[in-house]
């Protein structure tokens, strides 16, 4: 805590006066209080003797706090307190507000039985407060009485009809003479032309923290430098913000992180302009219009640039480019993405790090890359951490631990609850010395399927919904994501399967066998409807090894049945088998050798493409129902009698 009575008021005081002095236009016109105190240097009066203090505090019938004791004693009152108080009152203009706005009943108005302390002292201030502001803008400055800490200071609360917004806390009235001082320095940084440069010890103090950031947090000080960024910030100082937003911006916030003005210029936009459409392109309530207030200033070429960006964002086909080593590992990072490796897409990137390269002095990481569709959903909280506290563009400084991987590397989490419980089926295939890529040609229906571009599992279910023009209730064809399932392995996965009906269920595996092994699982333990099942199929060279399913309670196998993956131990005595579901399938991770990559799976975006059906062709007696979208034909229905079974 700050010892206030401590504060030597004069220095500061006289600091803040000579800012103001040097700042004004020799031009502008001033009233008579103006320019006397222009001519003296000196915003504040003359000091208030303790006889008149202690007069006041008579007067009011309380002591004052300390800080405003102190200043009291230098200046009895202040001009220009920030840019909206023009007269800060003294020991003569200091009186009880007692609700002369009318405000406490505005506030009272919106209070109810469930309202909390902060509203309801939002509410009393008005009446029990100690007013400060004697000439202003609307806004009110009031010391409260109430809210006090163990030192005896008063708390100070400011507010002004129009910002919107509840009155600002400052902690004591020294808290809130630096506000205002700050508060006059943002608002002075900013000049119009024909007025002086704003430039004085404070501001070169300020502009050499913020080079001295900038340099700190490329040698993966971020923390200390972000600490200096944002106080200089406070302070309007040019290129702070900008620097700060891209700490920011790694750390996930998006609130209000614009880059200030970086955007716009053409040796950043490629870096940074990418972020921002990301995020506006997320938010599709907004209209592209609102960008220009993020892109004034901004030449022709930073315009189109934005435009472009943009729609490449929304159509999925961004990507993200660098020069030299770290723009080779970023090609390596989105391969390895692609298939579902995001740990090891990370670790690429961590470690070309050092090599990486700003493209100006007001860069401080590349932030592009949190944009690109494979590589944005590698960014976590704590990966943002460490890439900050990576040393890189030419600095050194000390390496930060490597943070742990986000994927198991096994099986079992598909039998941990996800948020919102919503996992409770899913089935994979996965097939031995296959790529990827050539798994339509094993699961689905002719060789001219192809995978579809990386989607989120959202953005891939919604696509296929608004792409399909046939519907069959016969059909299962699975939309699966791919990639590699580990060593030699590569994977299909579903985690909205259709639901299960052993009696139409065939399983891919023989199928997509040929020349390989291929394994096969299809899990609803914890299925929100219908009994609890599960299966397993291993087939080689289009001949199925062995398999079991079990539902409706029972277990129904064939082939030999490897001890590790029998399923007598596993739903011998297992109530409804959901006890079963992790035991298997840490069996089949041990089995195979295999694992399916979480992150990329819930959070990364992967290829997807439509299997062939997952049930046998209709039989004599069943009926079903086709609906065809976008064409004048009735659905086509069987007219025969259905089959018990289905």
């Amino acid at each position: 805590m700050t010892d206030t009575t401590a504060f030597d008021w004069r220095p500061f005081l006289l600091e803040w006066s000579a800012e103001w002095a040097d700042s004004l236009p020799d031009d502008e016109t001033r009233s008579t209080d103006d320019e006397a105190a222009l001519r003296a240097r000196w915003l504040g009066f003359p000091p208030a003797s303790e006889e008149r203090i202690v007069a006041m505090e008579e007067r009011l019938g309380r002591r004052m706090p300390p800080s405003y004791r102190e200043f009291l004693k230098v200046s009895d009152g202040w001009r220009h307190a920030g840019g909206f108080v023009w007269l800060l009152a003294g020991t003569a203009d200091a009186r009880w507000h007692r609700n002369e706005s009318g405000l406490a009943d505005m506030y009272e108005e919106y209070l109810d039985e469930d309202a909390g302390p902060e509203e309801r002292r939002e509410a009393d201030i008005w009446r029990r407060g100690l007013q400060l502001d004697v000439e202003s803008d609307i806004t009110h400055v009031l010391l409260d009485p109430e809210d006090v800490d163990e030192d005896g200071e008063w708390a100070v609360y400011t507010w002004a009809s129009w910002r919107a917004a509840p009155p600002e806390r400052h902690a004591n009235f020294h808290a809130f003479m630096r506000d205002m001082h700050r508060e006059f320095h943002s608002l002075r940084a900013h000049r119009n032309d024909g007025e002086p440069v704003f430039a004085n010890d404070t501001t070169r103090k300020l502009d050499a923290q913020v080079e001295e950031a900038r340099l700190e947090a490329l040698r993966g000080g971020w923390e200390r430098a972000g600490r200096a960024l944002a106080e200089a910030k406070e302070y309007g100082r040019p290129r702070a913000a900008g620097l700060g937003h891209q700490i920011r911006r790694l750390l996930g916030e998006t609130h209000a992180v614009d880059f200030d003005g970086l955007v716009t210029d053409p040796r950043y936009a490629p870096e940074l302009l990418p972020p921002l459409m990301a995020e506006h392109a997320a938010h599709s309530y907004r209209d592209d219009s609102t960008l220009t207030f993020h892109l004034r200033g901004a030449g022709d070429d930073v315009v189109s640039l934005a435009h472009t960006t943009l729609d490449q964002l929304r159509n999925g086909t961004y990507r993200y480019a660098a020069a030299g080593p770290f723009g080779e590992a970023v090609e390596r990072a989105r391969e390895l993405a692609r298939w579902g490796d995001t740990d090891a897409a990370w670790r690429t990137l961590r470690d070309a790090l050092p090599l990486w390269e700003p493209l100006g002095p007001d860069h401080l990481a590349p932030l592009g890359w949190v944009a690109d569709p494979l590589l944005g959903p590698l960014l976590t909280a704590e990966r943002g951490r460490e890439l900050l506290s990576t040393p890189r563009g030419g600095q050194q400084g000390e390496a930060p631990r490597p943070t742990a991987g986000l994927d198991p590397g096994d099986l079992a989490w598909l039998a941990e609850r996800d948020p919102g419980n919503n996992r409770t089926s899913y089935r994979f295939v996965l097939v031995e010395g296959v790529e990827p890529q050539e798994l339509p040609g094993r699961l689905a229906d002719g060789d001219g399927t192809v995978l579809n571009t990386p989607a989120t599992a959202w953005e891939a279910r919604a696509r296929a919904l608004r792409d399909r023009r046939e519907s069959s209730s016969h059909d299962d064809r699975a939309l699966m994501a791919v990639g590699r399932a580990g060593a030699g392995w590569s994977f299909a996965f579903d985690g909205d399967p259709a639901p299960f009906n052993r009696w139409r269920f065939v399983s891919p595996a023989a199928a997509a066998s040929a020349g390989t092994r291929v394994v096969v699982v299809w899990s609803g333990l914890r299925a929100w409807h219908g009994e609890p099942f599960f299966h397993l199929s291993v087939a080689r060279d289009g001949a199925e090894e062995y398999a079991f399913t079990y539902t409706d309670g029972e277990v129904r196998s064939s082939g030999e049945i490897p001890r590790a993956l029998d399923p007598d131990r596993s739903f011998g005595d297992a109530e409804g088998g959901a006890e079963a579901e992790r035991p298997l399938l840490a069996a089949v991770t041990e089995q195979f050798g295999v694992r399916l990559p979480r992150h990329a799976l819930v959070r990364g975006r992967l290829h997807t493409f439509t299997t062939r059906s997952w049930t046998r062709p209709p039989g004599d007696g069943e009926t079903y129902t086709v609906i065809r979208i976008g064409e004048t034909a009735d659905p086509v229905e069987g007219t025969v009698a259905p089959d018990p079974r289905s």
